[in-house]
């Protein structure tokens, strides 16, 4: 059974000792990449713009498919429209995300739940704030994984539905295409994507080049078209129709669908190259094609059926398809990725259970892969290719995730803003209603397609918000039974130093989430084998609020009030973001510490392992017993998060009633 207290946060043990120092360990920054700014944006390119920059295949078409084309094909419903878009795409994700929420990175790192961190780090004492701001991480990252099953669904979905107008004798082939290009996507995720993720930039680049290219030719035949930039359309659509603008707005979201991916990977580019590729290359390729399908829906009313493959001349649009279906497998790997990253930072601050991460690239430490996550969405892709099997079906569910995640950074962004950077409070109120009003007016027009599919996301957000707070909520009960069991470490300590227990050759290590109780393997050890080793080493993991601990300033080493007894205990932090290596971690110390000597080649490691079984005890509801007891079972195994030598780990456990 999983150690359930494997993923605790332990707060900074009070060391008696510090280990001396080699040299300060710098902290991993997008900048010091090689390819300077050039390279860096490029590697945006290919990452953090996948999926924004593929919702012209799907966002102008949905707005005019709504509700039996409620929205009509004429000009004054194209203009409004137009302008809608371009105003939210300005607001949300050029000033919203752009200039202001790229700024509160945590440590480098971005994210809904790295905000959520960070807004619990500068809350300070007040609890209830941070509690609060968990709360939103936790309901965020919820809506997130329901993003990473639509995302590569209606992405694929509508790039590959544009052989229906290439070649309309294929379209009974559409679906089983998706789910062939779908399924190759998922499969190849455990070999990683270093070799084709260098495509990825140059691809998207041709990409938005093409998207510049089909835009311009048709507003070059309508110049006009350029007045719906101006917001005056937007207000004359709301005032003259405003229940069509209302419902016209359920879809407009479908066109910033992404944004929040340009916060997530700013650690990975830095803000700079982010900004550099939205202002200079993605904003006027995305404007610029949604004015070339206003134009051409002017010209030919017809080509709201699909405006964006009609952009195209006919001898082009089956290399479009082609060109298209790459992009938005980009976009889907960006949001797999995206995914998996999520989880680990989960697992990191105690809302998961441990799961099984492979690292694909021996030179980027956040190319992972999470088997479980994988094909849990897989499954959960094909399940929705196959229900909804169309991409303008399934835009009626995209459209609350979306929202949902836009809404929740904005209130945490507002909560940073006033304990870190002391905004005014008319700063606050004014932001909070320019942004705020946007996605609010954004999720209500999407509520009205929950009984069309919007009550997908809500499903799914349900469900991982459950899990999450379900394995929270048996850790700490399980955390507080466990540390009865256990007893105080020092009084063991002094107790071993008194009784002369027989010694034995060889180094002990014993992973444990504290310096306060004793392990129970060690325990165990003692009582049942009455030896002890030579060297014992107990390593207490803790996991930050930041992605990144310094290396230099990560160990901390306490002799546990006796200097020559070969007992010692070692606190290494990590950020959510670092890799929690034991063996590295005893190698580190040993290098900034004369008095350890340690070889973690010959070490045992000896893991303490509860069986949790259900009880009468009071605390949790019967459901979640069951459900935190299922997780436990299926969670990895310690052996494998800490990069312990299988050969050399020794399992010894006991049973605690949850």
């Amino acid at each position: 059974m999983t150690d359930a207290r494997a993923t605790e946060q332990q707060e900074p043990v009070k060391a008696e000792r510090t280990p001396r120092r080699s040299g300060e360990g710098n902290m991993h920054h997008p900048a010091t990449h090689s390819g300077g700014l050039f390279g860096l944006t490029l590697g945006a390119l290919g990452v953090a713009f996948g999926d924004i920059g593929t919702s012209p295949l799907y966002a102008m078409q949905t707005v005019f498919s709504l509700d039996n084309n409620a929205v009509n094909p004429m000009p004054l419903d194209v203009y409004g429209v137009v302008s809608l878009i371009f105003w939210s795409v300005t607001l949300v994700v050029s000033v919203k995300y752009v200039s202001f929420v790229l700024r509160a990175d945590n440590d480098g790192e971005g994210g809904v739940m790295a905000l959520a961190a960070l807004v619990r780090t500068v809350s300070g004492t007040t609890a209830r704030r941070a509690a609060f701001a968990l709360a939103l991480g936790v309901l965020g990252a919820s809506l997130f994984y329901g993003d990473s099953l639509i995302t590569p669904s209606i992405s694929v979905l509508s790039a590959v539905e544009g052989l229906e107008v290439a070649r309309p004798e294929l379209a009974d082939a559409v679906l089983p295409i998706a789910v062939v290009i779908l399924a190759l996507l998922f499969l190849v995720q455990r070999w990683g994507t270093r070799w084709i993720g260098r495509l990825f930039g140059p691809v998207m680049v041709l990409w938005f080049v093409t998207l510049i290219a089909l835009g311009v030719a048709h507003i070059a035949t309508r110049p006009g078209v350029l007045l719906g930039l101006s917001p005056s359309y937007a207000v004359f659509f709301v005032a003259e129709r405003p229940l069509t603008a209302f419902l016209a707005m359920g879809a407009v979201v479908l066109a910033i669908t992404g944004a929040e991916a340009l916060y997530a990977d700013v650690g990975h580019f830095g803000r700079r190259p982010i900004r550099v590729a939205w202002f200079v290359l993605v904003f006027p390729a995305l404007i610029c094609n949604y004015l070339g399908q206003a134009a051409l829906i002017l010209d030919d009313p017809r080509a709201v059926s699909n405006p964006f493959y009609l952009l195209a001349p006919s001898w082009a649009r089956l290399p479009l398809v082609v060109l298209a279906t790459c992009a938005t497998v980009i976009a889907s790997q960006a949001v797999i990725s995206g995914a998996f990253s999520v989880s680990r930072q989960a697992v990191r601050l105690g809302y998961l259970p441990h799961l099984t991460v492979r690292h694909t690239s021996t030179q980027e430490s956040g190319q992972i892969y999470v088997p479980a996550v994988n094909w849990l969405l897989f499954g959960g892709v094909l399940i929705l290719i196959v229900a909804f099997g169309s991409s303008s079906k399934l835009s009626t569910a995209y459209g609350l995730a979306v929202t949902g995640t836009l809404i929740l950074t904005t209130t945490l962004f507002l909560f940073y803003a006033a304990a870190a950077w002391h905004w005014a409070r008319w700063k606050l109120v004014l932001a909070g209603v320019v942004f705020g009003g946007v996605e609010l007016t954004f999720l209500t027009a999407n509520l009205t397609k929950i009984a069309h599919g919007g009550w997908l996301p809500l499903l799914i957000a349900a469900i991982v918000a459950t899990v999450m707070t379900t394995w929270q909520r048996g850790r700490r009960i399980v955390t507080r039974r466990r540390i009865d069991a256990e007893g105080p470490l020092r009084t063991f300590v002094d107790r071993l130093n008194t009784d002369r227990i027989a010694r034995v050759p060889g180094t002990a290590v014993f992973p444990h989430p504290t310096n306060e109780t004793t392990p129970l393997a060690l325990r165990a050890n003692v009582e049942f084998n009455h030896v002890l080793h030579e060297q014992v080493v107990i390593v207490t993991v803790q996991s930050e609020n930041v992605p990144h601990v310094p290396r230099g300033e990560r160990l901390t080493l306490d002799e546990l009030g006796h200097t020559a007894d070969g007992i010692v205990h070692l606190a290494a932090r990590f950020g959510f973001q670092d890799e929690q290596d034991i063996p590295e971690v005893l190698r580190e110390a040993c290098r900034l510490s004369e008095e350890l000597s340690v070889d973690p080649g010959t070490a045992y490691y000896f893991l303490s392992r509860i069986s949790i079984e259900r009880g009468r005890q009071r605390g949790m509801n019967p459901w979640r017993k069951r459900m935190f007891i299922w997780l436990s079972h299926n969670a990895a195994t310690p052996a494998a998060y800490f990069k312990l030598p299988i050969e050399r780990t020794i399992v010894m456990g006991s049973r605690i009633e949850l």
